[in-house]
């Protein structure tokens, strides 16, 4: 055994442990506690603790720890590994990071490996969202939860992240009544927003936007719905050929149809071109209304999210745009539907039919009465009055209320 009984060593440039221990004492015989920085290799067992840096490498060992291994917020125990956590730009800001490198993404909530394709999915947290309001289907759309939103609510998300589908509809413009020899015009479909938004853990609000009130003056406009912050504008109201303003159709998502006698129609806040199934633009999809008929006295039809308000055919009154089809939660169905525009024609001509999507068809020519009122829950337009009375005798509850809004979001189980 060798035995050295100083308190310092130095010119060491290596250690070779043999058989035997390599003990360091000091001058009162106690083994010796070194201080000071060991330069030089060390072949052999290290047996006891270590305060300090150890640089270099370790080739064709084992390194041994009763408790656990930390290197800045990396630990490993003998029960598991800890890695640090960073976000997606964190993540970004590494140089050169070499393949085989694994993070815990706090943006994504997943765990992720560096490969030569770049960042991949390493393992996921299970995602689990909920609504207090709202009971999830799983049974109408095969691999996907899906929540129906007809009045407030919210949806919560627990943990993880998915990509979750939204169609949001804006609630139906309402139908102006009156007292004159024409027809109302319908009222504009709900703005429609369809597509899909990456979420994670958190508490979103839903509002459901109202059918806009129908008047025998002035009608309501449709509510807005939202989701997040997705924001879809309800419909314009229907005109109608009445004293003051009320005759041209009101702006909205889709525009309201004009009133008799060549009132203008509403422009449309939303995009047209949408088709069935379409992913829609940041403003949605929707179309103006159309003006009212000067000759026939009839009033236009309301704009859907599918297609303007129609051009009157005949004694009767405009149509309304139709909406557009989706199968968000495993059924086939159209929303937004502009109403169709009411009759004045002397004549008795019929009311215009309104749009695929929930809109509310005019009424036809007559002594008094209204039209159909937009479907609640599908953002259809109301459908506009239609009369021949000359506007002597005062005619009552002619008016119609546009259909309330609706959301609907889904995300993958499978």
């Amino acid at each position: 055994m060798t035995v050295i009984r100083n308190n310092s060593i130095s010119g060491i440039n290596s250690i070779t442990a043999q058989s035997n221990s390599l003990n360091f004492y000091d001058t009162s015989g106690n083994t010796l506690s070194i201080g000071a920085s060991v330069t030089g290799n060390v072949t052999g067992n290290l047996i006891g603790n270590v305060t300090g840096n150890v640089t270099g490498d370790v080739n064709a060992g084992v390194v041994t720890a009763t408790s656990s291994i930390t290197v800045g917020d990396t630990v490993i125990k003998n029960t598991g590994v800890t890695i640090g956590s960073t976000d997606t730009t964190g993540r970004n800001a590494g140089v050169s990071t070499a393949v085989g490198t694994l993070i815990y993404n706090s943006t994504t909530d997943q765990l992720e490996v560096y490969t030569p394709a770049g960042w991949q999915v390493g393992a996921s947290i299970p995602f689990i969202a909920s609504s207090p309001t709202v009971t999830a289907d799983t049974a109408s759309r095969s691999g996907w939860a899906v929540f129906t939103f007809t009045g407030p609510g919210s949806f919560e998300i627990t943990q993880g992240t998915s990509d979750v589908e939204y169609l949001v509809v804006g609630g139906g413009g309402g139908a102006n009544g009156g007292n004159g020899f024409t027809g109302g015009g319908g009222g504009g479909g709900g703005t429609l927003r369809f597509g899909t938004i990456p979420l994670g853990a958190g508490s979103y609000p839903v509002v459901i936007g109202n059918g806009g009130s129908g008047s025998a003056g002035l009608a309501g406009y449709g509510g807005t719905s939202t989701f997040h912050t997705i924001n879809s504008p309800g419909g314009g109201r229907g005109g109608a050929y009445y004293p003051g303003s009320l005759g041209p159709g009101g702006p909205g998502g889709s525009g309201g149809g004009g009133g008799g006698v060549g009132y203008p129609s509403g422009t449309a806040t939303g995009a047209s071109g949408g088709t069935a199934g379409s992913t829609s633009p940041e403003n949605g999809w929707g179309n103006p209304g159309h003006p009212g008929n000067t000759i026939l006295r009839s009033g236009g039809g309301g704009g859907g999210a599918g297609s303007a308000g129609a051009a009157v055919v005949g004694p009767g009154g405009s149509p309304g745009g139709d909406g557009l089809t989706y199968t968000i939660d495993g059924t086939s169905t159209a929303y937004a539907g502009g109403g169709g525009g009411g009759s004045g024609n002397p004549g008795g001509g019929p009311g215009g039919t309104g749009g695929a999507g929930g809109g509310g068809a005019g009424r036809g020519g007559g002594p008094s009465g209204s039209g159909t009122a937009g479907s609640p829950n599908t953002g259809g337009g109301a459908g506009g009055y239609g009369q021949t009375n000359p506007g002597l005798v005062p005619v009552p509850d002619t008016h119609t209320n546009g259909g309330s809004g609706i959301v609907i979001i889904a995300y993958p189980t499978s």
